[in-house]
């Protein structure tokens, strides 16, 4: 992912005046921080299989988007994972609903991910539900 110069100065400014409704925008941080913030953040919030899941996800997404050179996609994608550290690091993700615009907006491949991702999730939760043989055996004495 080649990140032109003004990219990387980017600063939060006031744009307009206190009337304005729009926040200030974010300061995007650049690629390698951010992904390395991302990790970061998975190893210190997320329990060991989701780490594993998302740090996947997170290099493999970064790998992908390595040679995009649409500044319109960088800080998109730049913009999108900075708000994910940020949900990740203050625990506000956890039961939260994706914005139906989001959802509007993304490819029908991306919706084939979600759609994997979400039975994914729900064959963990159905596995971890199962009483294992261990238990089985324990409740029968």
């Amino acid at each position: 992912m080649r990140v032109h110069p003004r990219l990387l100065m980017a600063t939060p400014t006031a744009t307009g005046s206190a009337r304005s409704l729009r926040p200030a925008p974010l300061a995007l941080l650049p690629p390698i921080p951010l992904y390395r913030r991302l990790l970061r953040a998975h190893r210190k919030f997320l329990p060991r299989d989701m780490r594993l899941l998302g740090d996947e996800y997170v290099k493999s997404e970064f790998k992908a988007h390595r040679s995009v050179e649409n500044p319109v996609h960088i800080i998109g994608f730049l913009t999108e994972w900075q708000l994910y550290a940020q949900k990740l690091e203050g625990d506000k993700w956890i039961g939260e609903k994706m914005d139906v615009g989001k959802i509007g907006k993304m490819s029908d491949q991306q919706l084939g991910q979600m759609y994997e991702l979400m039975q994914a999730i729900r064959e963990n939760k159905l596995n971890d539900s199962e009483p294992s043989p261990d238990d089985l055996v324990a409740k029968s004495k």
